[in-house]
C-alpha cells in the first residue's frame, strides 16, 4: 500500500486522499483476485466437469474411468458439453478468487498485528480464514453450477442457472437449499485453502532468499521488491495445490455428493457430512469412493493453482499492488 512518502519528498497526503487510495487499494486487490480464478478455472473446467460426473456417480458415465469420460463427453453431448456449467461458474469464480486473495491479504495484517503470529504459521491461519470467507459468500453459486455440471444432454431438470435458483429455492426449503453441504465444504476448504497459500508463500519466501538471483527478479511496479520468475510461480503454485487437494480431497467428495441431493437416488443416505462420508466408504471405500476422481483432480488442480497463483502476482504487478 503506498505511504505519504510515496507523494513525493517530504509531501504528505491529506486524509481523505489516504483514504481514497486506501479504497482503491481494496478495488484492485478484488480485481487482481478475481481475474486471477477467472483464468484458472477457465484453463481446467473441462476436467472439473468430468471430476462432477464421476464423484457423483453419474449412471451414464459411472463405468468409465477419467479419460475415457473426457472422450465420451463430447459424443453423447458435443464439445460444448465439457462446459456445461462454466457460465454459473465464471459468475461465481470472480467474487469467489476475489474475496479469497483480498481476505488473506487483510487476515494476514489482522493475525499479525492483533495476535503477534507472523511467518509460516500466519500464512496458514490467513489462507484457512479467506477461503472459508469466499466459500460462505458464494456457496449458492456453486450449488447452482454443480446442479448444472451434473445434467446429461436430454435429461435437464434445470434451463439454465436462473431456473436453477428458482427451482432450487421453491422445492428445497427456500434459502437453506441453496447451502446444503456447506459444512464440509467449509471444514474441507480450511485444511484446503490454509495449505494452499502456506505451501506457497513458504516456497515463495524460502526461493527468494534462498537463490534471489536465480528464481526471482525486481517487480514491474517496484523494482526494490523481489518476485518470483513466472515458471517459478508456477511450479510453486501447482506443487501448493497438489498438497492441498490430497489433505482436503475426501470432504471435497462429500460436499459434492450433498450439494446434489434430491438429484441422485440414494440422496436419503447422504443429509449430513458425517452420514455421507460412512456412506461413500461403505459402498465404495477408499480408492473407489473418498478418493473417486482424484487423478483428474491433480491434473485439473495442479494447472488450476498454478495459473491462480501466477496471475495473481502478475496482476499485483500490473495494478501497483506491490
Amino acid at each position: 500500500m503506498a505511504s505519504p512518502a510515496a507523494a513525493g519528498p517530504g509531501a504528505a497526503l491529506p486524509a481523505g486522499a489516504g483514504a481514497a487510495r486506501r479504497d482503491f487499494y481494496w478495488l484492485r486487490s478484488f480485481i487482481a483476485g478475481g481475474v486471477a480464478g477467472c483464468c484458472a478455472k477457465t484453463t481446467t473446467a473441462p476436467l472439473d466437469r468430468v471430476k462432477i460426473l464421476l464423484q457423483a456417480h453419474n449412471h451414464h458415465y459411472k463405468h468409465l474411468g477419467v479419460f475415457s469420460t473426457l472422450c465420451a463427453v463430447p459424443k453423447k453431448e458435443g464439445y460444448l458439453g465439457l462446459y456445461k456449467g462454466n457460465g454459473a461458474m465464471m459468475i461465481r469464480i470472480f467474487p469467489y478468487g476475489a474475496i479469497q486473495f483480498m481476505a488473506f491479504d487483510q487476515y494476514k495484517k489482522v493475525i499479525k498485528k492483533h495476535l503477534g503470529i507472523s511467518g509460516h504459521v500466519h500464512r496458514l491461519m490467513a489462507g484457512s480464514m479467506a477461503g472459508i470467507t469466499a466459500v460462505i459468500c458464494t456457496y449458492p453459486l456453486d450449488m447452482v453450477r454443480v446442479r448444472l455440471a451434473f445434467q446429461v444432454k436430454g435429461e435437464h431438470k434445470y434451463m439454465g442457472i436462473i431456473h436453477a435458483f428458482k427451482m432450487i429455492y421453491t422445492k428445497e426449503g427456500g434459502f437453506s437449499g441453496f447451502y446444503r453441504g456447506l459444512m464440509p465444504t467449509v471444514v474441507g476448504m480450511a485444511p484446503y485453502a490454509g495449505f494452499s497459500f502456506f505451501t506457497f508463500g513458504t516456497l515463495k519466501s524460502i526461493g527468494l532468499a534462498q537463490a534471489p538471483n536465480l528464481l526471482g527478479r525486481p517487480s514491474l511496479d517496484n523494482p526494490d521488491v523481489l518476485v518470483l520468475k513466472t515458471h517459478v510461480n508456477l511450479l510453486c503454485g501447482g506443487i501448493a495445490g497438489a498438497i492441498a487437494q490430497t489433505i482436503s480431497y475426501p470432504l471435497d467428495v462429500t460436499r459434492r455428493r450433498m450439494q446434489l441431493g434430491a438429484v441422485l437416488p440414494d440422496s436419503d443416505k447422504c443429509l449430513t457430512m458425517v452420514q455421507t462420508l460412512k456412506y461413500v466408504y461403505q459402498q465404495h471405500g477408499i480408492r473407489r469412493g473418498l478418493y473417486r476422481g482424484l487423478s483428474l483432480n491433480y491434473i485439473r488442480c495442479i494447472p488450476s493453482q498454478a495459473v491462480a497463483f501466477t496471475t495473481y502476482e502478475l496482476m499485483k504487478q500490473f495494478l501497483h499492488l506491490n
